[in-house]
């Protein structure tokens, strides 16, 4: 493996120039999150497979999150649960009667498939869409296309619902274009952008983004593939959210992951990953021809490209899966340097803190700052921090043309701010169960209860019907 760990640029100008403003959409933890161990090549949902789950401190911690991550001077926002249990799909499969029927039957006959239906994984909203901003599609509006995470039976019932979510969310449609997903083919399955970066040249506000895809298989020539966990990716449903974001092939970079990495559990490319600007934090063992994939982000995003590097010797991969360390969120402040926000579990683990460390104090880059926050709810079930949000970039605002200025484009009721915090947090108290073991999933009125609360909660935001029991 060559070199790639000098900076181009002094943390000064690194990020001197922004080509968008940023906001991070965290998704709200659900009333069903569980731990039913859904999803495979997922160490950390396959190791807590039985566990009884905490849904009420699972969603203050994922608001506490958002409110640590505002204070960075992020732009914050969030998007609304999905409907839990999904009582539709139990009928789609054969289950007849009331609901209260409907989800004692599955219970007693299908538990796998109720607690599928009763996944919050929608929370991790890194898998909710892939997100292009307007300055880098053709027609010059922002696109998110809609994930149609076919490999995982529990998300793939999500599609649907967050389709709506979104559109409700983006509705000015000359700022914004949300897409279906993806057909659910064989050649199709994608994640969102949990295997989508945005990079660009901070130094240059002229040169073009760069857009880095990874996949985990090629369908049409399989011949390096993962031997135990399933590549979730593909090239060709990469390829097609690229031509469906409107962007110039030429500024993108399509990457394998490495097939051994798969198979140690990193089944999204976020897990050894992350990048912010200029800068992209990774992994030595994350990709197949590691020095092509570098060669090619080198060239295309541009002066100012910060590589830095992870080496195995430093971090294994197990430790790297362990920890997520990069599943952290690398974020721009204020003072126009970066924060890298890491899940509690890198600070109590030596080596992957050490390697935080050194990053922070490596003045060749713009990591100046790292901080470390409780997601244990989520990690329990292999989603850090960078799995909880959806980075949208928005076009720069110009005084001159407020029509550039996306952020009003944006639903007001999901923007976060400390009001709309104390507000989740009352509405969370009020609605969720402290505990849930696998039997309080066949309770009719944990879905009465979750209905009513998201009625109350679209109410509350102004948000139009967008679940089904809404009619």
């Amino acid at each position: 493996m060559r070199s790639h760990t000098v900076c181009g640029v002094t943390a000064a100008n690194q990020t001197g120039i922004p080509t968008a403003t940023e906001a991070n959409f965290d998704g709200l933890v659900g009333m069903t999150h569980n731990y039913a161990g859904l999803a495979a090549g997922n160490m950390a949902s396959q190791n807590n497979a039985g566990r009884i789950s905490n849904p009420k401190a699972a969603a203050l911690q994922g608001i506490a999150k958002m409110e640590a991550v505002a204070a960075l001077g992020v732009m914050q926002c969030f998007l609304p649960p999905q409907e839990r249990p999904a009582i539709w799909v139990l009928r789609q499969n054969g289950f007849t009667g009331d609901d209260a029927k409907v989800l004692a039957d599955a219970h007693a006959n299908k538990p796998h498939l109720l607690a599928q239906c009763c996944s919050s994984s929608f929370m991790w909203s890194a898998n909710a869409a892939t997100v292009a901003p307007a300055q880098d599609a053709r027609d010059q509006r922002t696109h998110l296309v809609v994930a149609n995470l076919k490999s995982m039976p529990h998300r793939a019932i999500e599609p649907p619902c967050t389709h709506a979510i979104l559109s409700a969310v983006f509705a000015d449609r000359e700022r914004f274009v949300v897409h279906q997903a993806l057909p659910s083919s064989a050649q199709m399955g994608d994640e969102g952008a949990a295997n989508h970066t945005r990079l660009f040249d901070a130094t240059n506000s002229q040169h073009p983004a760069t857009h880095f895809f990874v996949y985990g298989i090629d369908t049409a020539n399989p011949q390096r593939q993962p031997k135990i966990h399933p590549a979730r990716q593909t090239l060709q449903a990469s390829q097609s959210v690229a031509n469906l974001l409107q962007l110039d092939l030429a500024q993108c970079v399509f990457a394998q992951q490495h097939p051994d990495a798969i198979d140690q559990g990193v089944f999204h490319n976020d897990v050894v990953a992350v990048g912010n600007a200029s800068t992209l934090l990774y992994h030595q063992d994350a990709w197949l021809d590691h020095d092509r994939v570098m060669d090619a982000l080198t060239e295309r995003v541009g002066n100012s490209f910060c590589p830095l590097a992870v080496s195995r010797d430093e971090l294994t991969m197990a430790e790297a899966v362990s920890t997520y360390l990069f599943n952290s969120q690398l974020v721009t402040t204020t003072d126009g340097t970066m924060t890298l926000v890491c899940p509690s579990e890198v600070e109590h683990h030596a080596r992957a803190r050490a390697v935080a460390q050194r990053i922070q104090q490596d003045r060749r880059n713009s990591i100046s700052r790292v901080v470390y926050l409780d997601v244990r709810e989520s990690m329990r079930n292999g989603g850090g921090p960078a799995c909880l949000r959806l980075r949208v970039p928005l076009a720069p605002h110009s005084d001159s043309d407020p029509s550039t200025n996306t952020l009003q484009g944006i639903h007001p009721g999901c923007i976060f701010n400390s009001q709309r915090a104390a507000q989740l947090r009352a509405w969370v108290e009020t609605w969720y169960p402290d505990q849930l073991t696998p039997e309080d999933l066949a309770d009719p009125m944990l879905l009465k209860r979750n209905r009513d609360a998201l009625d109350a909660l679209t109410k509350q935001l102004a948000l139009p019907a967008i679940y089904p029991f809404q009619g």
